[in-house]
C-alpha cells in the first residue's frame, strides 16, 4: 500500500547532508545531520550515492529509529508540506564546488563513449549525404540543360569529375562523346557549374571518410553485430536503441522494427498492416529476397542480431566467420523452402 493512503505515516526525507522525520501534517518529528568531516571525495560520493537512487547514512540511522516510516529524498512533490533545514553558506560553496568536478568527470566520460561518438558520427553521416545528393542532383539535371544528348545519369561520380576538370564546355562534350548545343555558358557560368561539381566531389570524399570512421568504430564498439550485419547497420541498430547496453536488452521483434517506429504507431492507431522490418531491411539478404519471404528472412536475422548485440554488451567471444555463415546458411533455406508467394496472396 502506498505510504500517501495510510493513516498515521511518518516520512524519511533526506538528501545528501541531512534527513528529517515527518508526520502527516508536515511537523519535523526527528533530525540526523552530517556532522563528519566534509570532503569534496565525500560530497561527491553522497551525491552519486543519492543519484542512484541510494539513502545517505544518516536517512538510515533515522530508519533503524523509526522503521515504519517511508523514505523519500527532499523534494518529491508527494510530501506534506515541510520545512527541510537550509545549508550553510559553506556547504552551498562545498556543493557547488564538487557539483562542478562531477560536471567535467561527466564530460570527459561523455566523450570516450562510443554509443555517443557512433550517434554524432552517424547524424553527421546522415546529414552530409542529403546535402550530397541534393547538390549532385543539382549538378546532373544543370549539365543536362547544356548537354542534352549526354548519358549524364550513366556515372554520376566520373561526371562531377570531369566537370570539374575541364577547362571548357567543349572540353566536357568531348569527354562525353556528345554534341554541343548551339547555346553554351558564359565564362561566368561555367565557372560556377564547375566549382559546384567541384563541391559535389568534396562532400563525396568527406562522406566515405566519415563512413569509414562510422565502419572502424562500429568494428570495435560492436565486433559480432558488424561481423553479421555490417558495421554502417550494425551502428544504426545501436543509434536507434540509444545505446549498445539498451539494444543487448531489447527482444527481436523491437530490433526488428527498430527505424520504423512511424509505421509501427501508425499501426496501433490506425489498424494498418504492421511493420515487418525497419533499418533491417536495408540488409542485402532482405532487401534482395523475394517479397514474400522477407518478414520471415527478418524475423530470423532480428533474432540473431539480438544473440550478437548481447555477446557484444557482455562480454562473450566474438562471433566468427562460422558463425556468420550458420545464419546464412539457414537464409538460404527459407528461401528454397518458400520459392514462390503464397496462393491467393498479393504484394
Amino acid at each position: 500500500m502506498p505510504c500517501t493512503s495510510r493513516p498515521n505515516v511518518v516520512w524519511i526525507v533526506y538528501d545528501w547532508r541531512c534527513a528529517i522525520v515527518i508526520d502527516a501534517e508536515g511537523q519535523t518529528l526527528d533530525v540526523e545531520a552530517w556532522s563528519g568531516k566534509m570532503s569534496q571525495f565525500l560530497i561527491i560520493n553522497r551525491l552519486e550515492t543519492i543519484g542512484l537512487g541510494g539513502i545517505s547514512d544518516e536517512a538510515r540511522k533515522l530508519a533503524d529509529r523509526w522503521p515504519d516510516a517511508c523514505l523519500h529524498q527532499a523534494g518529491d512533490p508527494e510530501l506534506p508540506e515541510h520545512e527541510f533545514p537550509e545549508a550553510d553558506e559553506e556547504m552551498i560553496q562545498a556543493l557547488n564546488e564538487a557539483a562542478l568536478v562531477m560536471s567535467e568527470a561527466g564530460v570527459s566520460k561523455a566523450a570516450g563513449d562510443p554509443d555517443r561518438r557512433l550517434e554524432h558520427l552517424l547524424r553527421a553521416s546522415d546529414e552530409l549525404r542529403a546535402a550530397w545528393l541534393t547538390m549532385e542532383s543539382r549538378m546532373v539535371e544543370w549539365t543536362a540543360l547544356f548537354l542534352p544528348t549526354a548519358r549524364v545519369e550513366r556515372d554520376r561520380a566520373r561526371l562531377a569529375r570531369s566537370i570539374a576538370e575541364s577547362p571548357s564546355l567543349e572540353d566536357l562534350a568531348t569527354q562525353l562523346e556528345c554534341e554541343l548545343p548551339e547555346t553554351g555558358p558564359g565564362e561566368l557560368e561555367w565557372k560556377s557549374l564547375v566549382a559546384w561539381s567541384d563541391s559535389v566531389r568534396g562532400h563525396r570524399g568527406k562522406l566515405e571518410q566519415m563512413e569509414d570512421s562510422i565502419r572502424d568504430l562500429a568494428s570495435k564498439h560492436l565486433p559480432s553485430l558488424s561481423k553479421l550485419l555490417g558495421p554502417l547497420l550494425a551502428a544504426r541498430l545501436c543509434v536507434s536503441a540509444h545505446g549498445r547496453m539498451r539494444l543487448a536488452r531489447l527482444p527481436a521483434g523491437t530490433v526488428q522494427i527498430l527505424g520504423a517506429e512511424k509505421a509501427f504507431f501508425s499501426h496501433l492507431h490506425t489498424g494498418s498492416p504492421p511493420p515487418k522490418h525497419g533499418h533491417i531491411f536495408m540488409h542485402p539478404w532482405i532487401s534482395r529476397s523475394p517479397w514474400w519471404i522477407r518478414g520471415k528472412i527478418s524475423r530470423m536475422l532480428a533474432a540473431k542480431a539480438s544473440v550478437a548485440a548481447r555477446c557484444d554488451a557482455f562480454g562473450a567471444e566474438i562471433w566468427k566467420d562460422s558463425a556468420v555463415e550458420a545464419v546464412e546458411a539457414r537464409m538460404l533455406e527459407i528461401k528454397s523452402e518458400h520459392p514462390r508467394p503464397p496462393k491467393g496472396r498479393r504484394r
